[in-house]
């Protein structure tokens, strides 16, 4: 008779590896999923003596490892700088999927490319070079989706599903600080407007 995973630890360094390249989502492996809850409580003793920590939500399917803030280690989880672009269809997608979760039943926001552009043009100044415009917020885009923000849909051309881990990345804090740099960004706007 074979002994539970939590017993026997044996997939410990399987589970650590993946949750060190990068979020590990319910849907996209679910057995490894299963292993992870587990074995989660050896996965953050494992971790922690790295300085980091397993952020594990178990309702919206996604796990990663972050740094903890108490911790005098180097980083080993990096910080990336975003461009205003990215931080501000971040914030948007944020917004957006707060407003579908009270208004629907569905867990899934589906978007499309012209729907991403749409709701992002309208926070960027005007301009004569329209295909620049459209190169700027297609290479927006395409970065808000390495960064795992957003995930093509198979079969669906230009359609784009609003990944739920955005919800753990862009909380009430750093919402806070993007307006406050959003409204730099307006009065700078306006200046460059009148003068």
């Amino acid at each position: 008779m074979s002994q539970p995973a939590s017993d026997h630890p044996d997939e410990l360094p399987v589970v650590v590896t993946r949750l060190f390249k990068g979020v590990l989502c319910r849907e996209a492996d679910e057995k490894l999923w299963q292993t992870l809850g587990e074995l989660s409580s050896h996965v953050q003793d494992y971790v922690s003596v790295l300085g980091l920590e397993l952020f594990l939500d178990d309702t919206e399917g996604y796990a990663f490892l972050r740094s903890r803030d108490d911790s005098d280690l180097p980083r080993l989880v990096q910080r990336r700088q975003l461009t205003f672009n990215v931080s501000l269809l971040l914030a948007l997608l944020r917004a957006r999927l707060a407003e579908f979760d009270q208004r629907n039943d569905e867990t899934r926001l589906v978007m499309t490319e012209a729907q991403l552009r749409e709701m992002l043009a309208v926070f960027l100044p005007e301009t004569s070079n329209e295909a620049r415009m459209l190169d700027q917020l297609n290479t927006t885009i395409k970065k808000v989706v390495e960064l795992g923000f957003l995930r093509r849909l198979r079969g669906q051309e230009n359609s784009y599903e609003v990944a739920r881990i955005i919800k753990a990345f862009v909380d009430a804090q750093w919402l806070e600080e993007f307006d406050a740099r959003l409204a730099d960004y307006r009065a700078q706007l306006v200046e460059g407007a009148e003068a």
